[in-house]
């Protein structure tokens, strides 16, 4: 393993990592204050593929790239250009869903869609015709964003008012970021609302990431997926497509993963237990339309 974080460029600056984020933030900028003069439609769509770069690469900061410093990682993350999600908050949960062990588990997955099949019961129709949509892809892409981001909310809402200091700073930290964001946006030659389109469809295109990721397995080390793509997704998420090689190895910076998944691939397939597609391509003929999970955990006891 000591080898292993040599290699992958923990020990030192990864240098592609940090053009790529100078890159994101330079075509931020473009998209805001020149591309607009040309066409607004058309900085708006541009707009939703920087969000998306810069979510993945926020990623790679909690992670602990490209710097060896927490603090010189965070200062890259903190400011949060699509708006809807506090640095801190995706750090810290998202850190917490890396305990292998709990993914999946409806109360301590902070990024599970399965609920208690005991809660399902409670639940009045609407809500369970809602959260059975949200279980295809094309649900997840067009209701997701608006669904987590309640669910994300409220639950943070409770720890806040239950007196979770650091889930309530995260939160004043974030309003923070989002003045600061939004009064570029407002001197910029792109209007407001097309922003806000934009913050919107790039969590709906990070769905497609996040959708089948983790599935109901007894064994923990069976749950996360390998979506073997080469295409622009795999670009935009910075290979998390590969996500149970992430999971084992999170050390590893986005551009090491696939050299990693392709020199022991078998190994890789076997250990997941064939939880694996071919690509996006294939998730999206499989499940655009068609829930791919029921909503219920299919191994949680029911009482």
């Amino acid at each position: 393993m000591k080898q292993l974080n040599k290699d992958s460029g923990v020990d030192k600056i990864e240098w592609p990592t940090v053009f790529l984020w100078l890159g994101c933030w330079s075509a931020w900028f473009v998209c805001l204050f020149w591309v607009p003069l040309v066409s607004s439609g058309f900085a708006c769509f541009v707009m939703i593929f920087v969000l998306i770069l810069q979510s993945s690469l926020s990623h790679e900061a909690l992670h602990g790239h490209p710097f060896r410093a927490r603090w010189a990682n965070e200062t890259l993350a903190m400011l949060s250009l699509g708006l809807f999600i506090p640095y801190i908050r995706f750090r810290d949960t998202h850190l917490a869903h890396h305990i292998d062990e709990r993914l999946t588990d409806p109360y301590d997955d902070p990024e599970t869609n399965f609920c208690d099949p005991a809660v399902w019961k409670t639940m009045p129709k609407w809500q369970q015709s809602a959260l059975t949509v949200n279980n295809t892809l094309l649900g997840r892409m067009l209701i997701g964003p608006m669904i987590s981001q309640v669910m994300f909310m409220r639950s943070d809402w409770r720890e806040i008012r239950a007196g979770d200091r650091n889930v309530a700073w995260a939160w004043l930290v974030h309003l923070v970021s989002v003045i600061l964001v939004l009064g570029i946006v407002v001197a910029s030659e792109l209007p407001v609302w097309p922003y806000l389109i934009s913050c919107y469809f790039a969590i709906s295109v990070l769905k497609i990431r996040t959708f089948l990721e983790h599935r109901s397995h007894a064994d923990a080390i069976a749950r996360t997926v390998i979506i073997d793509d080469k295409g622009p997704l795999a670009f935009l998420f910075l290979n998390n497509n590969l996500h149970a090689v992430h999971h084992l190895h999170p050390q590893v910076a986005w551009y090491n993963l696939p050299q990693l998944y392709r020199k022991n691939a078998q190994s890789y397939d076997n250990f997941n237990e064939g939880y694996n597609y071919t690509s996006y391509a294939d998730v999206f003929t499989r499940y655009f339309v068609k829930a791919k999970d029921p909503v219920p955990h299919p191994l949680w006891p029911s009482e």
